[in-house]
Order: C-alpha cells, then structure tokens, then sequence
C-alpha cells in the first residue's frame, strides 16, 4: 500500500527528529519499548537499578533527557512491557519513583551516563561525576579524579599505576555514590577495552 509507506516514512521521519525508535515495515511496533524511572535521588537509583537487576530485568542507569532533570543526574531505563512487574518489584523494595514514563511521552531519549575521550595516547571514561584514565599502550590506570567523596583519595591510591585489568574493582573497595559512578566507568572501560 503506497499510501501506508508514506505514513510510514513520515512517522519514522518524525521519530527521528526527536531523537525515537522508527516503526518496523509492519507498523505495529510501538515509537519505544523502554521505560524510564525518575527518582529524588541517587542513592534511590543505586538501590532501584540492583533490585531489579537481582529480580531479573535488565536494566540500565543512565542520565535524564533534560525535561526530565531533578536533581539526580541519573534515571532508571527498564523494558516498558514489564512495568507492572518492575513496579510491584520497586513495592517490596519500598522505592517509590517520582515518575514513571515512557521515552514517547517523553518525546527525547535518556543521555548516556558516559563521556568517552580519547587524548592520544590516554583514553578517559566519564560516568557521572568520575573519572578513570588509562594509557592505551601499557592499559596502566594514570589517572583517578572527579567527585567529592571522601574516598576519591583512597580509591585512585589503590588503583593508579596498577593495569586496568588487575586493579581492584571500585566497589569492592568503596560505598560511597563516586564509588559507584567510578565503577560505571570502570565497567563502562571494560566493555571497551575488555580484558583478556
């Protein structure tokens, strides 16, 4: 049907302006299939993301489209399908999200959390307000900055100067939320340049 191709086109084209999903050639898939959970802060995102990730969903952490910023600088994107499952899970975990939305009614995308940039012969991985930075010859970590946490000291005292690969994992030896941002960026880090 010519005429359905073009409503097509039009709303793939439409989509894509705001940053959505296209529908598929059959036009039944939904813009988006991702949900996004906004919460007060970050601490509840920390506890959000790890109960449902124990439940099984599989989830990601993420910053906010910008309409959508509270003050936390990180939402929760799960699958949309499962809400109500994702919900009752939230329940028992007692974590109540301030919204709950789909990426269509928000019309824009959840930002990545991870700033990647390559500085030559470092590579520098962003995630919140942590950094790490490696030498990409020797995969030594040269660099461990960012946050205000008491333990940011500590963390890039045991982890500078050792191989990416045989450091210790942020948080197994930290609690604090650059800790957790860090090890965003460690796993963030990993997924790139995995170890082998």
């Amino acid at each position: 049907m010519a005429g359905a191709s073009w409503l097509r086109k039009l709303a793939n084209g439409a989509a894509s302006l705001v940053g959505l999903k296209s529908i598929d050639s059959s036009g039944t898939n939904p813009v988006s299939d991702r949900g996004i959970l906004v919460f007060a802060n970050t601490s509840e995102v920390i506890a959000a993301e790890r109960a449902l990730q124990d439940a099984g969903f599989e989830v990601k952490v993420k910053g906010p489209p910008p309409d959508l910023q509270t003050g936390c600088d990180m939402v929760v994107v799960f699958p949309v399908l499962k809400q109500a499952a994702v919900e009752k899970v939230l329940k028992e975990a007692r974590l109540e999200p301030e919204k709950i939305i789909t990426e269509a009614d928000a019309l824009l995308d959840p930002v990545s959390l991870y700033q990647v940039k390559d500085l030559g012969r470092w590579l520098m991985i962003r995630a919140a307000n942590m950094k790490i930075t490696i030498d990409k010859e020797t995969g030594i970590i040269v660099n461990i900055s960012g946050g205000g946490c008491p333990d940011v000291p500590w963390l890039a005292q045991q982890m500078v100067g050792k191989k990416f690969c045989e450091a210790p994992r942020p948080i197994s030896i930290g609690h604090t939320l650059c800790c957790y941002s860090l090890q965003k960026a460690y796993d963030e880090l990993k997924r790139i340049r995995p170890c082998g």
